[in-house]
């Protein structure tokens, strides 16, 4: 019998490729839905930047269930667990035994995640864990996902980055020094079309802006 999973979704590249190598690969495993964290000062997907309404066109296009975890730009981190522990003992009920993360190489966070679920006697999943991440870009692209950088950390990274599409001439223009991932943070993605799609995401561009005086994000609408 399969274990039925929630996936740790984003609706970036890594957590759709996460789900493609989950789907194709690891048939121990059924993702029976997807969980989001959502800033609700702004109703949009939290780091990514891009409208909840982007992202539930992602869960239909998915066919996939949507938990958003709904926070404020305030809350402490207790806040965010108790919330998260609530969503948790929800799906648990239901049958979910394990939560999956498109997390790679960060080895604190993922130690994060398996002690958290481990209170409630759940199973974190890393299905793209250790792999190596330059190599993990090129078959994203190769397998026919398409996604748009949302979010730059101009610490990181220059801002004329944000809005670009995650191909090729992306990777060969990033500086060195910056995961071609954007595992560290550097930058952040909306995924928009793939073959774990029933159909690609229409939405359309609007203008990039800086906040706090470091992450620039480039603004997508739902058409």
């Amino acid at each position: 019998m399969s274990i039925k999973t929630l996936l740790s979704w984003s609706g970036g590249k890594d957590c759709a490729f996460a789900l493609f190598e989950l789907q194709a690969n690891h048939s121990e495993y059924t993702v029976s839905g997807l969980l989001t964290s959502i800033t609700a000062d702004y109703d949009r997907v939290s780091m990514h930047g891009f409208p909840t309404s982007l992202l539930k066109q992602q869960a239909i296009a998915l066919n996939l269930p949507l938990h958003q975890l709904t926070i404020n730009a305030r809350d402490t981190k207790d806040d965010y667990e108790q919330k998260m522990s609530a969503i948790l003992a929800t799906v648990k009920a239901d049958g979910v035994s394990a939560v999956a993360f498109g997390d790679i190489f960060l080895e604190d966070l993922r130690k994060y995640r398996e002690a958290n679920l481990a209170k409630i006697n759940m199973q974190a999943v890393f299905p793209l864990w250790n792999r190596s991440t330059a190599e993990l870009a090129q078959q994203f692209i190769a397998a026919g996902f398409k996604a748009i950088i949302t979010c730059v950390d101009t610490q990181a990274l220059d801002a004329s980055f944000a809005g670009r599409e995650f191909d090729a001439s992306f990777l060969a223009d990033l500086p060195s020094g910056v995961d071609p991932c954007g595992e560290n943070g550097e930058f952040h993605s909306f995924v928009y079309a793939g073959p774990i799609f029933n159909n690609a995401i229409a939405f359309s561009r609007g203008e990039s802006i800086l906040r706090d005086g470091r992450y620039c994000f480039f603004d997508l609408q739902e058409v």
